[in-house]
């Protein structure tokens, strides 16, 4: 399966949507066909309920949910001129994870992704970095860095590194990467992630595509133009999107990863940008069924060639 770990939140838009970049991720790639689950803990109150129902209609096993009396985060958004978020996440329940146990979802290897809160925040941290550590599949991370929740840079840098060791596909933003290599080049950046044994790293651009970069070649591919209601829940679209592409092909290990063809990975690529697209065009992070993906007039204007 392909399990993704970490946040579940609630975004105030102005009333409560469920979101949380680990759930949205969830949510994205079971609604695409694969088989999903969250593990992550949530809360006991009306938030917690409504992000489990959230959950469950999305088709995301929750047998790996953690249930606690905490609160639930919540993600204050402004969407002018570009989404902002301000958060209310003390003592929160996403960051008090406590176990970490695949085996209620049988035998892997399973895809495991991570980052965002879930990487660096609390009890949640410490038991995912073990998990991810003893974890025979695929590792993905996307860092998704939220700076003003982040009270010890240096902290969130060793947690960073932590998952780094273990992951074979990287994903973040452009601006995800400034803020972890200020003054870099988005090339130079993906090239010491590869260094690092880091299978493929993938940069996204917003509306501008994104590149791909493996040990053997790099490459842009070009965004799908829409009309953009919002870009909440883009990302973790994408992110979702490609971990079910991959899931599809058979690329749940490190080693199968790195022998996928040029030709299938970059397929997962414009799939993905593609329902990335499609979140754009609604509201808030509602991730395309399979259904609406396959019969929404593909407008895909093919790649650029780095």
């Amino acid at each position: 399966m392909i399990v993704s770990c970490g946040d579940a939140i609630i975004d105030m838009m102005p009333g409560p949507v469920p979101g949380g970049s680990n759930m949205n991720v969830a949510v994205a790639a079971a609604r695409l066909g694969a088989p999903t689950a969250f593990l992550g803990r949530v809360s006991f109150d009306p938030f917690g309920e409504l992000l489990m129902e959230h959950m469950e209609e999305s088709g995301v096993n929750t047998t790996l949910v953690e249930r606690g009396p905490e609160p639930t985060a919540r993600a204050v958004v402004s969407l002018h001129p570009s989404p902002s978020f301000q958060f209310e996440a003390d003592g929160t329940a996403e960051a008090n994870l406590t176990i970490a146990d695949l085996s209620p979802i049988g035998q892997g290897p399973h895809i495991v992704h991570g980052g965002t809160f879930g990487m660096y925040r609390g009890q949640t941290a410490a038991t995912l970095a073990e998990l991810i550590e003893t974890n025979p599949g695929l590792i993905s991370l996307d860092p998704n860095v939220r700076p003003s929740i982040v009270d010890d840079r240096a902290e969130w840098d060793s947690w960073h590194q932590r998952w780094l060791d273990q992951t074979s596909l990287y994903r973040c933003s452009d601006e995800d990467a400034e803020w972890i290599a200020p003054n870099r080049t988005i090339d130079s950046f993906a090239a010491e992630l590869l260094a690092r044994g880091i299978e493929t790293v993938i940069v996204t651009r917003g509306g501008q595509g994104c590149d791909v970069f493996t040990s053997a070649w790099s490459e842009h591919r070009n965004g799908v133009q829409v009309d953009v209601v919002d870009t909440v829940g883009a990302g973790d679209t994408f992110t979702g999107a490609v971990l079910s592409g991959l899931h599809e092909l058979g690329a749940t290990s490190r080693s199968s990863l790195s022998s996928l063809d040029k030709a299938s990975l970059l397929g997962v690529m414009d799939n993905a940008l593609l329902a990335s697209a499609f979140v754009c065009g609604r509201t808030g992070a509602n991730p395309p069924w399979r259904s609406e993906l396959r019969d929404w007039p593909n407008r895909f204007e093919g790649a650029r060639a780095r």
